[in-house]
């Protein structure tokens, strides 16, 4: 995960191997003193990188055999994975989520899960599964994910004298409640939802309406450009047009932290932002269009293996523990926990602001990203945002289905 970051801090290399160990040398995937050498790349910055230094360190402490150095690619990660593929010098383990992208790369890691036992795979979420395989292999192991859910300011439903969202809500009690509010309330707008949203996160809306941008077999035509996706865009726009909704330039989290917005629908990264501001918020499940659950998109981070690395036993042994229980709970507040055992035993579900996260989470199970299945995602990407802008820009608002009939010609 997507998803939302700080300054940039860059362990990496430059052709120079960078080394724990004081004097080590690498010869043959080994450092000086006959250790195995396993390179670990990391796409997290500054502070984050602190943390997971820190466990990296204590894993080497741990394992007289292995010694793994961290690499810490920041936001140069996929020019820097996808250079070492062209080399051939890519690192042994890595935080990965494109794998529709990097598969070729990557080690399947189905033989060593089922090494493991039944119950090792089972302890995980099913769904998070089907986003770390492609094309019938498994290429990661789940570390952490967010879906979404509806945030709600309880002061402002309060100020309108109006009922707090519930988990059965419909989008008609989204724009009844964001109306009334914007009424009420002076100064402050029912609903906010971005303006370019990331196409990849908006496929959730069509899902939860029947549709999604391509069938099994990648077509858009009668699929994005559908009557179900026609009506998703255009309640968006329409509660733009009447001026109970508000787009947004970015997620729409800065403007629900200065109460300005009543309601959005986000990934859980922003929680402990709210709570650090003291926002007196509520989180339920995505509002449904009412002739199904609603459905939400994961972000979800895994960890591979590069399919060329001369250790990969020893690649496993840290993969596994980098997905243990015991870093499952050390990394809770950062991301979502992935194992039932940890869920259970943290009393995840307890917690209001996170249960709605794992609903959305179980309602989601049979849903693939447009990403897994059309050929040139990148390119649909890109024209899809373009067409965003084009119905959701208040210079703009042309006609949703001539947007989207020309977007599925493409």
């Amino acid at each position: 995960m997507k998803k939302r970051l700080a300054a940039m801090l860059i362990l990496a290399m430059t052709g120079t191997m960078i080394f724990t160990a004081c004097g080590s040398k690498e010869e043959d995937g080994k450092t000086s003193d006959g250790k195995v050498k396993i390179r670990f790349a990391s796409w997290d910055e500054a502070e984050d990188v602190d943390a997971q230094q820190a466990t990296v360190d204590k894993f080497n402490a741990e394992h007289d055999d292995i010694e793994v150095t961290l690499e810490a690619y920041g936001g140069e990660f996929d020019t820097k994975i996808s250079a070492g593929m062209g080399s051939n010098d890519m690192p042994d383990v890595m935080y990965m989520w494109n794998y529709p992208a990097y598969a070729g790369g990557l080690e399947p890691l189905d033989s060593y899960i089922e090494g493991e036992g039944a119950d090792y795979k089972k302890n995980f979420y099913d769904t998070l599964w089907n986003y770390n395989s492609y094309d019938g292999s498994t290429y990661g192991i789940p570390i952490g994910f967010t879906t979404h859910a509806l945030f709600y300011n309880k002061d402002i439903f309060k100020e309108a004298g109006i009922d707090e969202p519930t988990n059965d809500w419909t989008w008609d009690d989204v724009k009844t409640a964001a109306k009334t509010i914007t009424e009420k309330c002076d100064g402050k707008k029912g609903f906010s939802f971005q303006m370019k949203p990331d196409p990849y996160d908006y496929e959730m809306y069509l899902w939860s309406n029947g549709t999604a941008y391509v069938n099994e077999d990648g077509e858009l035509e009668g699929n994005l450009n559908s009557d179900e996706a026609k009506e998703v865009f255009s309640m968006f726009q329409e509660m733009e047009k009447d001026e109970y909704a508000v787009a947004t330039e970015k997620s729409g989290t800065d403007e629900f932290r200065s109460g300005n917005t009543a309601m959005y629908v986000y990934g859980s990264w922003s929680i402990n932002t709210l709570k650090e501001d003291e926002v007196n918020f509520g989180v339920v499940n995505i509002p449904s269009f009412g002739k199904q659950p609603s459905v939400s998109i994961l972000s979800s981070s895994g960890i591979s293996m590069s399919k060329d690395s001369k250790n990969k036993e020893a690649a496993w042994e840290f993969i596994k523990f980098w997905t243990s229980e015991e870093m499952n709970k050390e990394r809770i507040g950062m991301e979502l926990p992935v194992l039932y055992s940890v869920v259970e035993s943290e009393g995840i579900m307890e917690q209001p602001e996170y249960a709605p996260f794992y609903t959305m989470l179980e309602q989601s199970s049979e849903y693939t990203p447009a990403s897994f299945i059309y050929e040139s995602w990148s390119e649909l990407s890109e024209n899809l945002s373009l067409s965003f802008e084009r119905v959701f820009n208040p210079s703009a608002m042309e006609d949703p289905s001539e947007v989207l009939d020309e977007a599925a010609q493409q």
